[in-house]
């Protein structure tokens, strides 16, 4: 095996960084903030909810060719970026030039719409509005509500933010960081052997090499986007012995729609996949559209949220609708497991020892189909389900056929409701079919009760909504979320408990 390398390589606004000496649990903002000196960009809550730490990445395997990317630093560990270019606060402005300030032009629509007040949000602002300037896909109003949706403002000044974002959007000036895009060098990923202090982090570039790596060190994690195992470094004070990233894997990362046939590769990141859903296979978009902020959705993956086996992780529901399967890889090969039989305890997976997820695989629904995805929160957007749920149902000549209802937050993993789904087979598609499901419904699930919901609470929206998947899809079989802002529960044909709780709910 190779000698560890004892340096992380970093562009970091046009400048080559050779970072050495420091732990490989060490954050982007740490870096950043510290040896750096680039203390433009701020720290407000440390788990990727304010948007402080804004700054943006080139993503050179974007579908499309490279892009601007905005991502939360605090999350993100230093080797991930390992042959990164990064871009903060301080290399957006010009040098002055015939006696004008030089501001990039989406800090001056900032000034503009006096969209900055106390300030301390405004590096952060400006960052995800840099995105917003250089994308070429905001073609609904949404899309630039959910740009900037991961980014607190706590001086209320969301109205002059939202209208200088929109004075930018998708503008793409002819400009230097444009003829970087362009010129950005298509190459594969470097990899990396990196330890400091009793701490490993490797970045493998082919499966023999990962194999290697992970027989070696069993205690190893692997880790992608660190939107959840980043949580573990800067709020538990976690030290991981041994890092595996993915991130230098191109196979991995294969997002392909082909004959009526789904490939959607592990480190696929999330943003990539409502994108290409977003028309093609609403049931997914829908569910996608509030799993975060864009800042999360730019880091996050599909495998990372399918191997963290959260009973309330967003996209195990619609995939268990929709009758996924997840490849698995090991040293000895491949093997098919369906996502049925993947969650086997609370945040355990069929997964055996040295395997990993390499991707997800499913099939166009037919046109019999009938699709709902809704996800339940306290507030729209940036938060944990209560319920999510994913409803299909089959018809065929006016009678049920089949039916997969898939739910996050019922129990201790995400999970098919069995009882609810034999009762509307074989009946007639209609709201009285629906309530026999949402009434059986009861035998399959013995929720808790949490800070997010009572299991009252849970049973009665769980049921209510399979009631509403009726009237949901009787326009459109697999309906997309509208246009407008708006939530996954639309409200029409939802109905209410007729049995809520006599006393305290617990």
């Amino acid at each position: 095996m190779e000698q560890p390398l004892d340096t992380v390589h970093l562009h970091v606004n046009g400048q080559l960084h050779e970072v050495r000496g420091v732990s490989p649990t060490t954050t982007l903002l740490e870096y950043l903030r510290g040896l750096a000196a680039l203390a433009g960009t701020k720290e407000g809550c440390a788990e990727g909810d304010c948007g402080a730490c804004t700054v943006v990445v080139v993503d050179a395997e974007a579908p499309g060719g490279p892009r601007f990317r905005a991502v939360n630093s605090c999350l993100l560990l230093l080797p991930l970026l390992h042959g990164t270019h990064i871009y903060t606060v301080e290399a957006l402005r010009e040098p002055a030039a015939r006696g004008d300030a030089g501001y990039h032009p989406v800090q001056q629509a900032l000034v503009d719409e006096l969209g900055s007040q106390c300030g301390y949000c405004t590096p952060g602002v400006v960052m995800s509005m840099f995105e917003a300037c250089y994308r070429d896909d905001l073609d609904a109003p949404w899309k630039v509500d959910d740009q900037m949706c991961g980014n607190l403002c706590r001086c209320t000044g969301y109205r002059p933010i939202r209208e200088a974002t929109l004075q930018i959007a998708g503008r793409r000036p002819d400009d230097r960081f444009s003829a970087a895009l362009r010129e950005y060098p298509v190459q594969p990923k470097p990899g990396l052997r990196y330890q400091e202090g009793g701490q490993r982090f490797w970045v493998p570039r082919s499966w023999p090499e990962l194999f290697e790596i992970t027989a070696a060190h069993p205690e190893h994690r692997f880790v992608m986007g660190a939107t959840d195992l980043g949580l573990d470094v800067t709020k538990k004070g976690e030290r991981f012995e041994a890092l595996v990233s993915l991130h230098a894997m191109p196979q991995l990362r294969e997002l392909r729609h082909a004959e009526g046939r789904w490939v959607i590769g592990a480190t696929v990141r999330l943003a990539d996949l409502e994108d290409a859903t977003d028309h093609a296979l609403p049931p997914i978009a829908r569910m996608l559209r509030f799993f975060g902020s864009r800042q999360i959705k730019n880091s996050a993956t599909v495998g990372g949220n399918l191997c963290n086996a959260s009973p309330i992780g967003d996209l195990a529901p619609v995939l268990l609708a929709l009758g996924a399967d997840v490849v698995v890889r090991g040293p000895t090969g491949e093997r098919t497991v369906p996502i049925d039989e993947f969650f086997v305890g609370y945040r355990r997976t069929a997964m055996a020892p040295g395997e990993l997820l390499c991707r997800v695989e499913l099939s166009d629904p037919p046109a019999s189909a009938r699709i709902g995805a809704y996800k339940v929160s306290k507030r729209r957007e940036m938060d944990i389900s209560a319920v999510a749920a994913g409803l299909r149902v089959d018809v065929h000549e006016g009678v049920v056929q089949s039916a997969r209802f898939g739910f996050g937050g019922m129990a201790a993993t995400p999970a098919r409701a069995h009882h609810a789904e034999a009762a509307i087979v074989g009946q007639p598609w209609s709201s009285a079919s629906c309530e026999l499901a949402a009434q059986a419904l009861a035998a399959d699930f013995t929720p808790m009760s949490d800070h997010r919901g009572s299991a009252w609470f849970r049973t009665t929206v769980a049921a209510n909504l399979i009631r509403g998947l009726f009237d949901d899809t009787a326009r459109d079989p697999m309906p997309r979320l509208a246009d407008r802002p708006s939530g996954t529960v639309l409200g029409h044909g939802l109905a209410t408990s007729t049995n809520p709780p006599t006393g305290p709910v617990p």
